[in-house]
């Protein structure tokens, strides 16, 4: 398995489309919009003023076999500095340790703490708590 990581300026082995369309096929029931996906990763590529992260990409023989999107807050101090927004693994390689080793990636490449959202029946869940991830605190949303 070979691992990326597209940094905002850079180019990476796969388009934004690409792995926009990994994402909306393989999150399955935890997935967005295929526009909102291609909004986190043009934030998470931007090198504009307040925006920035990165994308990891697991391939083997050329094709995308998992994704990982971090989006800077540029909020440290008081959120963390990065938020994992997605990650997934293609079916044919889940339980194979790609998914680990993305979250590995991500860690190693981010800039400060990171957070990440998960439903509470997502068995990814138990690999975060593994990995180190704790739960702090209980996220409420008031949807107008």
């Amino acid at each position: 398995m070979d691992y990326t990581v597209t940094k905002p300026g850079q180019s990476g082995p796969f388009s934004k489309d690409k792995i926009a369309d990994f994402l909306f096929d393989h999150l399955d029931q935890y997935g967005d919009k295929r526009e909102d996906i291609m909004k986190c990763l043009d934030y998470a590529l931007s090198s504009g003023e307040g925006q920035g992260g990165f994308v990891g990409a697991a391939s083997e023989n050329g094709q995308l076999m998992g994704v990982v999107v971090i989006n800077e807050t540029g909020m440290g101090g008081y959120i963390p500095e990065n938020i994992l927004v997605y990650i997934a693994v293609h079916a044919d390689t889940r339980g194979k340790g790609v998914g680990r080793a993305l979250m590995e990636l991500a860690i190693e490449h981010s800039r400060g703490d990171i957070a990440l959202h998960v439903e509470p029946d997502n068995p990814a869940a138990r690999l975060y708590r593994k990995i180190g991830f704790t739960s702090k605190y209980l996220e409420m949303r008031y949807k107008k």
